[in-house]
């Protein structure tokens, strides 16, 4: 059972059908921030924090440029498309993901804009790969190419090496 609160993320509530909990946990257990009742059996109510990224200037992680690099490459494998001709595009594209990958948490696109850049990952549509790419093949970054595009290579690898030297 859970619920939001004001300022936390989901109220998880561990119940035990051996042994009550003390009547002020259980009280707490009992109703939401708004009033709703959430139980009415003792309970231990757990309160997780949201997630909070903080967004800091820099290189991304090497960690988290190696995942993207893999995940683009089996992504292009398994989708039947190709990184950009050019792989300068290629190498800036993931290391704008694992850059959101370590601010933000998930590799929210990098070619776009957005006001407000955690609610676009809690929403999901824009992390890669994003719904218009799973829909319809459509990649507004160059990073996953169908084959007819004019822009698509004949590569599904990009290497390590080649992402930090052509984004240095």
């Amino acid at each position: 059972m859970s619920s939001s609160v004001a300022g936390m993320g989901l109220v998880v509530v561990s119940c035990s059908s051996t042994s009550p909990a003390p009547a002020p946990i259980s009280s707490l257990a009992s109703f939401s921030s708004h009033g709703n009742l959430l139980s009415s059996s003792p309970c231990v109510p757990v309160l997780v924090p949201k997630r909070t990224w903080k967004v800091r200037a820099g290189e991304p992680s090497e960690k988290s440029l190696e995942v993207m690099r893999k995940f683009s490459e089996q992504y292009a494998r398994r989708s039947d498309t190709f990184f950009c001709v050019d792989k300068g595009v290629t190498a800036v594209v993931v290391k704008g993901l694992a850059e959101h990958k370590d601010t933000l948490g998930a590799p929210l696109c990098p070619c776009r804009h957005y006001d407000d850049k955690v609610a676009e990952v809690e929403q999901g549509f824009w992390n890669c790969p994003c719904v218009p790419m799973r829909e319809r093949k459509e990649c507004h970054c160059m990073l996953f190419l169908t084959p007819e595009n004019d822009f698509a290579g004949e590569d599904q690898h990009i290497s390590l090496k080649e992402i930090q030297e052509l984004t240095a």
